[in-house]
Formats: structure tokens, sequence, C-alpha cells
């Protein structure tokens, strides 16, 4: 399939499935005329590519931890080492702390929104 198609079942643009080839996590061949085209099995590594930046993980770290799952439902294949699942946890690690920054960020925010209205309730809203 060319890469228009590509972008149409997969929800993603173009440019970001260039930006995918650019840096290593999608391949594709090419016609004589130039043109990308791409395997069926392009559809699930480009869902993959998406979950994982959706997770909050780099293009490098994803570009490492691609060899090491399953395209079709993310699961760890005859690659997986213990190196996955501990990129993994260090990743979920610093996921936790950008949590808790926001959340005391949020915290902040807060006490000054009830300094300048004392008794007011504060939502999402405010």
């Amino acid at each position: 399939m060319r890469i228009g198609e590509l972008a149409e079942r997969t929800g993603v643009s173009v440019r970001s499935l260039r930006y995918y080839e650019e840096k290593g996590l999608l391949a594709s061949a090419r016609t004589a005329a130039g043109q990308r085209v791409y395997t069926e099995q392009a559809v699930d590594r480009v869902v993959r590519i998406q979950e994982l930046f959706a997770a909050g993980l780099a293009s490098g770290v994803i570009e490492q931890l691609l060899p090491c799952i399953h395209d079709e439902d993310g699961s760890p294949n005859a690659s997986a080492t213990p190196w996955l699942t501990d990129t993994l946890c260090a990743e979920r690690a610093r996921i936790d702390e950008g949590i808790r920054d926001l959340v005391r960020a949020r915290e902040v925010l807060d006490g000054v929104i009830e300094t300048a209205r004392p008794g007011e309730p504060i939502t999402a809203e405010s």
C-alpha cells in the first residue's frame, strides 16, 4: 500500500509516517518511481508506534523497544530481554515523577485560586 493509504487506515499523517521512517521505526520498499510501498503489517506497526508515543516514550526508546515486541498485540517476542522490562520500568518511573510534579503544580494553583476566591469551589471550569 502507498503512504496515503497507510495514513488513512491508521489515522496518522503522512508527515508522521515519514518521520517514523526517518527515525528507523517504520520501513518501506520503494517503487521504480521512488514511491514508498508498505506491507499490510505496517498498519500494526504504526498502531504500536502510536501507542508507545501515547505512553510518553521518546522515539529513541521506541526504536529500541520495537524489535522486542510483536506489532500485532504488543506482547514480548523472542528478542525480549530483561533490558526490555528494565527500560519500561525506568520509563514508568519517569512518568510517575512527571505526575507527581503536575499534582504539586495543581496544588499550588489551587492555593492561589483559593486565596483569590475564598470559599468558592475549585473546578476544572474555574
